[in-house]
């Protein structure tokens, strides 16, 4: 339940439900850019990118990487519906950087329109994954 001074934020996908308790800050990686969401926010409702969402209360952050979907607030509450969704810590730094390695190279070499979209998104995920990798190690949460 959220106090006067922080949120209650719910992050789910289809499959699972990644946190479920109270924060001070959310910052959000919108589709227009990031978001950051406080207590007494006014009503919201907005689609995410790929990118980082942090979750801050009382000096400690879980990371998670989201690769879209939607957010909403109301009443001092945060829910975030996310395509897809993982843990800072669930992340495989190696697989990831794969990942990136090849969408690269592919998308050099790709002459189709379609392919090249979605060969750009797979870099984008890939490079927001190995972001949220890098914000969790600076801020010690993943070694």
């Amino acid at each position: 339940m959220a106090t006067r001074n922080t949120l209650h934020v719910e992050v789910v996908t289809a499959e699972r439900e990644l946190y479920n308790g109270e924060a001070d800050i959310v910052d959000a990686p919108g589709s227009e850019g990031q978001l950051g969401i406080l207590p007494e926010h006014a009503p919201l409702l907005a689609l995410l990118g790929p990118g980082p969402l942090q979750i801050k209360l009382r000096g400690e952050e879980n990371i998670f990487f989201v690769s879209g979907g939607f957010l909403e607030v109301s009443h001092d509450r945060v829910t975030v519906l996310a395509d897809t969704a993982e843990n800072a810590a669930e992340i495989d730094q190696a697989r990831a950087e794969e990942a990136r390695r090849r969408a690269q190279e592919h998308l050099e070499q790709t002459r189709s329109n379609s392919e090249r979209a979605e060969l750009q998104a797979a870099l984008l995920r890939a490079i927001n994954r190995l972001k949220v990798v890098e914000l969790a190690r600076r801020s010690g949460r993943v070694r």
